[in-house]
C-alpha cells in the first residue's frame, strides 16, 4: 500500500516553487537527447529530474554508491512531482490570470537582497539549485498564478465548511487497522477484477467460518508489505496517509473494534479491512487553526486539479 504522509502532502505546495519545471517547451528534436518525460507536448529533461532529486534530498548530491535501483526510484519520485507540477502549470495558463511582471521583478529583487546578506549573488543561488534564471522566473510566475487563482477560488466560508467536514482529522482522531490486500491494476480487465474480488470474498468466508484468523490470513494471502505483520498498518488519521477510500472505510462510525469491512477498492487493488483500535484525539478550535485549515484546503485543491488533469493528459515516460 502506498503511504502519503501529511508532511509530504503539505510539502507539495512548497515544492511547487522549488521543483517547478520551466515554461512552454516543445518536445525534444529527434536528433537531441531523449527527454525523461513528455507531458502534453512539453518535455522534462533528465537533468531537471536529477536537479529535483537533489532538492528533495536537501540540496545534497545523491551519493554515487547509491544502488541503481534506489537511484531510479528516487528519479521516478522526482519525475512524478515534476510532471504533476507541469500539469498544474498547464492548467493555470488556461484558467488563471497572467502574473504581474512588476511583482515578479519585485520578488527577484527581494531574493537578490537576501542573497547579498549571505555574501552571495543570484548566479550562486542558481548554480546551487541547478537552474537557469529563466527557470527561476518561470517558477515565480507559477507561484504567483497559483496564489492569485486560490485567492479568487477559496472563500472563508469554503474553508470553514472544509473544517466542519473534516473535523475528525483536525481533532487528531486516529484509528488503527489491519488489512488484506489483493493487488489488481486500476485499469485491469473485468476478468482480473472479478478474480481479485472472488479471492478476497473466499478469504473472508474462511475468516467468518473460523477456519483462519484475520492475522493468519493476512500473512498467508495479503500482497502488501504489511502482510508478515498480520496486515497491521498502525495508527493513522482520516486524511493524507492512506488512500481516501481506505481511510473512509476504516473511519466508518458504525465500525466497532474488531469489526471487518470490505471489499474496498483503491488504486492498489481490493482490501479487506479490520478495525483494531481508535484514539479520540482532542477538540480543535477553528479560530485558532484557520490559516492551517486554509493551507490544507488549498493543498487538496491542488491535488484534485492535478488528479483531474492526469486523467486526460498525454504522458510519455522515457526515464532510463
Amino acid at each position: 500500500m502506498r503511504a502519503r504522509t501529511w508532511a509530504v502532502v503539505s510539502l507539495a505546495g512548497a515544492v511547487f516553487l522549488a521543483l517547478a519545471t520551466p515554461g512552454p517547451r516543445v518536445q525534444a528534436q529527434a536528433t537531441g537527447p531523449k527527454p525523461a518525460a513528455v507531458v502534453n507536448g512539453q518535455f522534462i529533461t533528465l537533468a531537471e529530474v536529477d536537479a529535483a532529486v537533489k532538492v528533495m534530498n536537501g540540496n545534497v548530491q545523491v551519493a554515487v554508491q547509491v544502488p541503481e535501483s534506489k537511484r531510479r526510484q528516487m528519479r521516478l519520485e522526482a519525475l512524478g512531482m515534476l510532471a504533476d507540477n507541469l500539469l498544474l502549470q498547464q492548467y493555470l495558463r488556461k484558467n488563471a490570470a497572467p502574473a504581474d511582471p512588476k511583482e515578479m521583478a519585485h520578488h527577484i529583487a527581494d531574493l537578490e537582497t537576501a542573497l547579498k546578506k549571505e555574501n552571495k549573488k543570484l548566479p550562486d543561488y542558481l548554480s546551487e539549485n541547478g537552474m537557469t534564471e529563466a527557470q527561476l522566473r518561470d517558477q515565480i510566475v507559477n507561484a504567483l498564478q497559483w496564489r492569485d487563482y486560490t485567492q479568487s477560488k477559496v472563500s472563508d466560508a469554503m474553508v470553514e465548511q472544509y473544517y466542519k467536514d473534516n473535523k475528525e482529522f483536525f481533532d487528531g482522531v486516529q484509528v488503527r487497522a489491519s488489512h488484506i490486500l489483493i493487488r489488481v491494476p486500476f485499469k485491469a480487465s473485468d476478468a482480473d477484477v472479478q478474480a481479485a474480488q472472488n479471492k478476497l470474498k473466499t478469504i473472508r468466508q474462511e475468516i467468518d467460518a473460523g477456519k483462519i484468523t484475520f492475522e493468519e490470513a493476512a500473512k498467508k494471502y495479503s500482497q502488501c508489505p504489511s502482510g508478515p505483520e498480520g496486515g497491521d498498518v498502525g495508527y493513522f488519521p482520516r486524511k493524507f496517509v492512506w488512500d481516501d477510500e481506505f481511510s473512509k472505510a476504516a473511519f466508518n462510525p458504525q465500525l466497532k473494534i474488531g469489526d471487518m469491512i470490505g471489499l474496498v477498492r483503491t488504486e492498489q487493488g481490493w482490501h479487506l479491512i479490520k478495525l483494531t483500535d481508535r484514539k479520540p484525539g482532542m477538540a480543535s478550535d477553528f479560530t485558532k487553526i484557520k490559516n492551517d485549515v486554509r493551507d490544507l484546503y488549498m493543498t487538496e485543491l491542488r491535488m484534485s486539479i492535478v488528479a483531474a488533469q492526469r486523467k486526460v493528459a498525454k504522458v510519455e515516460i522515457n526515464l532510463p
